[in-house]
């Protein structure tokens, strides 16, 4: 009787291991393509329009030009955006999204080593990567701070924690300092990621010791010593703050902390339900442990700050999520006072931290992997749409101000931006409506009331629009605010009233540009074509790119041209 032969055990086909993970990067990157698809395709948007790059010439300088101020990093993705793709807002918005995805990619390396698990490390990526609350940061160009920086600052960690040994390497140190650099040169408040590593020593290697620490200690020296001048550079920037730092006396430390005990919970609820987002909150300031609930929050935090550090061995990840969330918004959500207290941008890396402690919860739960994957293809299949409707709102400045304006009814600055955005869109009518409001909301500015003039102009309403600009002009006189008047007391043929106020405009800023060329529409109107010919290259030689100029300039020497070919036909 012959032996019977037992096959050897078949080997996995290694093609038949990678494309199962290819085709889902595939269909999650055509995923991100459509959930961002209405933002991708938006203008410059709020602060985008002031970012330095739009200033007129600007984008052609050298390198060196752009990396001068206080993120040279992140300017540096900038140029290189410019350089690739010109000032085209498509591709700022592609390139963020691009920097979001490594991001997330990053996440999935740091949550596989954290949880030892496939399907609940691609569950922390994936929200990272879909959850709503990302929209402002990936969305906003201005926001690409948060994004460029969290990248760096993931990176980091995963060399962190990936590292050979449990003593870091001097390779993985410089690599690990290198990537610190460059998130801190992005964005301040990565500086935390000291506390970060500290934090994944102690309950990870190998757990709830000082052991590893003490081995990695010089690496946390280095670091340590890194941060040293980026802090002391920022507390000297806030100095002279008006949006942030110690000096502002209508905000102070105390008020701020007692109003972020309460911003965090709002940060956990729009974790869990992200619903009702807005570009700008409304959120009142606690002045006292009794305002708002600011004592019950504070007492609340503290609870769990116990509770999570005495339950940190039965449940490490859920502890360790809840501490990486509270050192992950420290130095924007604490006692350093920021003008805006609630941004949702504040929670780009802090998102992973929750789902940390969403993980430690799933991962009890006596389920198949089945389910697990159900569960986790459900919840990014929500996500997807909440964020496709996120971006639809930050598609247009109309869309987003007026989405703004409608959950912060009582704000002047959405019904202010909501104004502007009425205007560029020729809705000059609404846009005085929307100017009206902010007025009642907030004691006017001088800016307020020149734009607010500006709309009643468009709207046909000049005798209002000059009301509105005298209004400036008692706040802050300027040369601006009287060649405004002197423009539209000439349209409305008011011509010696009108060259009145540009002559007073030319008093407080004779190399104001656009006077002359307002003073040489007036005297073109009146026929004084020799003078308006003066007056509209005057102005040219202010501003040679001035186009009302130059067109008026070509207008006046047209109609110049014509009365002279009729003067000549007529002698003859």
């Amino acid at each position: 009787m012959s032996k019977k032969i037992t096959p050897p055990p078949a080997t996995p086909n290694p093609a038949n291991t990678w494309w199962p993970l290819a085709a889902g990067l595939l269909v999650l990157a055509f995923a991100l393509l459509e959930i961002y698809g209405p933002a991708l395709n938006g203008p410059f948007l709020f602060d985008d329009r002031y970012l330095p790059f739009l200033i007129p010439g600007f984008a052609d300088n050298a390198l060196r030009y752009w990396v001068v101020g206080v993120r040279p990093i992140l300017m540096v993705t900038y140029w290189a955006n410019t350089r690739m793709f010109g000032l085209d807002p498509y591709w700022f918005h592609f390139v963020n999204l691009l920097l979001h995805a490594a991001a997330g990619v990053c996440v999935w390396f740091i949550a596989k080593k954290l949880t030892q698990h496939k399907v609940l490390s691609a569950f922390c990526a994936l929200v990272f990567l879909l959850h709503p609350l990302q929209t402002e940061s990936v969305s906003y160009i201005a926001s690409r701070s948060e994004v460029a920086a969290g990248l760096f600052f993931l990176a980091a960690w995963a060399v962190f924690l990936y590292r050979k040994e449990q003593a870091i390497g001097i390779g993985e140190t410089l690599l690990v300092m290198a990537l610190y650099g460059m998130a801190v040169l992005t964005k301040e408040h990565t500086v935390v990621l000291v506390a970060v590593l500290l934090l994944t020593d102690y309950f990870f290697n190998p757990g709830f010791t000082l052991e590893g620490i003490k081995k990695n200690w010089k690496l946390y020296g280095g670091l340590i010593l890194a941060g040293i001048a980026p802090v002391l550079f920022l507390l000297r920037t806030l100095k002279n703050a008006d949006s942030a730092g110690f000096n502002m006396k209508d905000l102070t430390a105390t008020d701020y902390l007692l109003t972020q005990v309460r911003a965090l919970w709002v940060y956990v609820r729009l974790y869990l339900l992200p619903i009702q987002q807005n570009l700008d909150y409304d959120m009142p300031i606690s002045r006292s442990l009794f305002d708002y609930g600011a004592g019950l929050s504070l007492l609340s935090w503290l609870v769990l700050v116990a509770i999570a550090w005495v339950k940190r061995k039965q449940w490490p990840l859920a502890s360790f999520g809840f501490f990486l969330f509270l050192i992950l918004l420290a130095p924007t959500s604490s006692f350093l006072p920021i003008r805006d207290v609630l941004v949702e941008r504040r929670m780009y890396m802090a998102v992973f931290a929750l789902s940390l402690v969403a993980v430690e919860l799933l991962r009890r739960w006596k389920t198949t992997p089945t389910t697990l994957v159900a569960l986790t293809a459900v919840v990014s299949l929500a996500l997807m749409a909440v964020t496709y409707q996120r971006n639809a709102v930050w598609s247009s400045a109309l869309a987003l101000w007026s989405d703004s304006a409608s959950k912060s009814p009582n704000k002047a600055r959405p019904h202010f931006q909501l104004a502007y955005a009425h205007y560029e869109k020729g809705q000059c009518l609404e846009a005085t409506h929307a100017y009206a409001r902010a007025a009642e909301l907030q004691k006017p500015d001088d800016h307020l009331y020149v734009d607010w003039a500006l709309a009643l102009d468009c709207a046909g309403q000049p005798a209002l629009a000059l009301s509105r600009l005298e209004d400036a002009n008692r706040l802050k006189p300027s040369a601006h605010n009287y060649a405004l008047m002197g423009m539209i007391r000439g349209k409305t043929q008011q011509y010696d009233e009108g060259l009145a106020a540009l002559a007073e405009a030319e008093k407080l800023d004779g190399n104001f540009s656009m006077l002359h060329a307002y003073r040489g529409n007036i005297l073109f109107a009146r026929g004084e074509l020799d003078a308006a010919i003066a007056s509209f290259q005057r102005a040219l030689s202010i501003e040679p790119q001035l186009a009302a100029a130059a067109q008026g300039l070509r207008n006046v020497q047209n109609a110049k041209a014509k009365a002279q070919a009729q003067s000549d036909a007529n002698r003859r």
